[in-house]
């Protein structure tokens, strides 16, 4: 009963901070990355076709991204999809390759994405911490029901409360690790 309480509660605060880590690749630092157009889709026939699924996408070196349609008629469609994106990201097109320059990041653009970043931590921890409420409530209905004993109650307690910690620690992890990102001019 514990064990199932417990392996919910883990499950759950592993998606939290997957959730988290999904966010944060939103947001653009200094340097190229592909993960930077994942959440745009292109119009492929009909229907909504992520960009990585009609064109090559790769690195060209530390501040460009180059992309390359596989068909000529989608080279015009995929820069439209970029620019009307909210990245803000301005791409040249030459031929069948549509390049992506990144502008390097201002100090006050820095410190605003730092602020984001550390907002999305923040509600990814009140998000476990939520959890672990849930998960607290459904051992004291246990106890409550007489299905487990007063020192269950505590060992599932304990065993919650360092799933919290763990997962707290590792969205700290995850947030000055994009902070560090950040600030690397």
């Amino acid at each position: 009963m514990i064990n199932d309480i417990q392996i919910e509660a883990e499950n759950r605060m592993k998606k939290s901070v997957s959730s988290l880590q999904k966010n944060l690749t939103k947001i653009r630092t200094g340097r190229a990355n592909t993960s930077l157009l994942d959440q745009i889709s292109i119009d492929y026939y009909g229907s909504n076709v992520p960009l990585n699924q009609v064109a090559n996408i790769g690195i060209e070196d530390s501040r460009t991204l180059k992309i390359t349609p596989w068909e000529k008629d989608m080279v015009q469609i995929v820069e439209k999809a970029i620019m009307s994106s909210d990245l803000g990201l301005n791409p040249t097109t030459a031929g069948m390759i549509i390049r992506i320059p990144l502008p390097p990041l201002t100090e006050e653009r820095r410190k605003d994405l730092i602020r984001v970043v550390k907002q999305d931590g923040e509600q990814s921890k009140i998000s476990i911490r939520n959890i672990r409420r849930d998960s607290l409530g459904d051992i004291k209905e246990l106890l409550s029901e007489k299905m487990i004993g007063e020192d269950e109650e505590r060992k599932g307690q304990e065993l919650i409360q360092s799933l919290t910690d763990k997962y707290v620690n590792e969205v700290d992890k995850i947030v000055s690790t994009k902070e560090d990102d950040l600030m690397v001019i």
